[in-house]
């Protein structure tokens, strides 16, 4: 893999020598990032990128910084590749953060703008950041009875104390060996996960807890579209129940909009939904935990109704009914009935009887 990844880099280097030495201005083009190039496929359940480019030209003012952004990330990249060597994102942003000679020029202002670039990069050599040996800070863990190698280390991750394994921002070396159990479930907070061990719930119910921290990074997506691929496991997901929370959920099915030239390596279309919901509000009597909406939320609410994804009756009625009631549920409201409810009746009760959403 690492001679294919090479050879990308090393051709995008050649076609701009190539254009220097015709004495054409030396551009790329890059596909187009943003919702206006993403469309959901209805076939594969996904988010895709578009066919549309941008053409970044060293001889055009506007892109001259962008070009050389992108030649020097693409460099940098280069070197890490032929010495097997990985850097952390944050490392490359300082790495080449400079003075540009008889200017006051940066070649980086902050970091935000060497991370769009690996973006960029990731887009026109249709390669994952990881691939290019970059990775970023690692957040989210697993925990239950799975045989990984990782390193030459080989582990169960049921082993390894109430942490869990922390996933590392880059999987992609990393081997499933053996996994004894039914499905994952895909859990939004750590502290719910945290409670969920504690409970048990793993083991009484033979599933893989994946915690994803918030917003699930591309560590544990990438993770729960290889152990659903490779292992054949099913995805189960629980978020709080806002929009927010929804979004999270769908990001790990069909893909994000920043992200859908990725969707394929990131996604899971095959997910459910357990909760939480607006119904339970009503079926497990918790309307005095609810939290009210925030304009922000109103505003998400509005934007997720008109998403393809979301046009299903099931999520309709759901975003609606979240904008008539005013509120949001959080996953540790289920606390209001019971320390133990949500490992012993809440989430087996839902699971058992697949009442999902789709």
């Amino acid at each position: 893999m690492s001679n294919e990844i090479n050879a990308k880099l090393v051709e995008l280097a050649q076609a701009v020598l190539a254009q220097l030495e015709e004495e054409r201005p030396p551009a790329i083009h890059i596909p187009q990032r943003g919702l206006s190039n993403v469309f959901f496929d209805d076939g594969e359940r996904i988010l895709r990128l578009g066919d549309k480019t941008s053409k970044r030209s060293f001889l055009n003012i506007a892109h001259t910084k962008k070009f050389m952004q992108t030649m020097l990330v693409a460099e940098y990249a280069k070197r890490l590749v032929a010495d097997d060597k990985h850097a952390g994102i944050r490392e490359l942003y300082y790495a080449l953060k400079h003075s540009i000679a008889k200017s006051k020029e940066n070649t980086f202002e902050d970091q935000n703008e060497s991370n769009i670039i690996i973006e960029d990069l990731e887009r026109t050599l249709d390669v994952l950041r990881e691939q290019l040996n970059l990775t970023a800070d690692r957040r989210g863990f697993i925990y239950g009875d799975i045989e990984i190698r990782d390193s030459g280390d080989r582990f169960n991750a049921s082993k390894l104390g109430r942490g869990g394994w922390a996933v590392p921002g880059n999987i992609e070396d990393i081997t499933f060996k053996k996994a004894n159990v039914d499905y994952i479930l895909a859990v939004e907070t750590a502290a719910m996960s945290d409670r969920l061990i504690e409970e048990k719930f793993p083991v009484q119910n033979n599933c893989l807890l994946v915690a994803c921290q918030g917003q699930a990074p591309r560590g544990i997506r990438r993770l729960l579209s290889r152990l659903h691929v490779e292992m054949n496991l099913p995805v189960v997901v629980f978020t709080d129940g806002d929009p927010y929370g929804w979004y999270i959920y769908s990001t790990i099915k069909q893909g994000s909009i920043n992200l859908a030239y990725l969707s394929n390596t990131l996604s899971v279309p095959e997910a459910q939904f357990v909760g939480m919901t607006m119904d339970d509000i009503e079926t497990y009597e918790l309307g005095g935990v609810t939290e009210k909406l925030k304009d922000l939320d109103k505003k998400r609410i509005e934007e997720e109704l008109k998403y393809p994804w979301f046009q299903n009756r099931k999520w309709q009625k759901q975003l609606n009914k979240c904008k008539k009631m005013g509120v949001r549920i959080e996953q540790q409201a289920l606390a209001n009935k019971s320390l133990e409810f949500v490992a012993k009746e809440y989430l087996p009760e839902k699971i058992e009887s697949k009442n999902f959403l789709p």
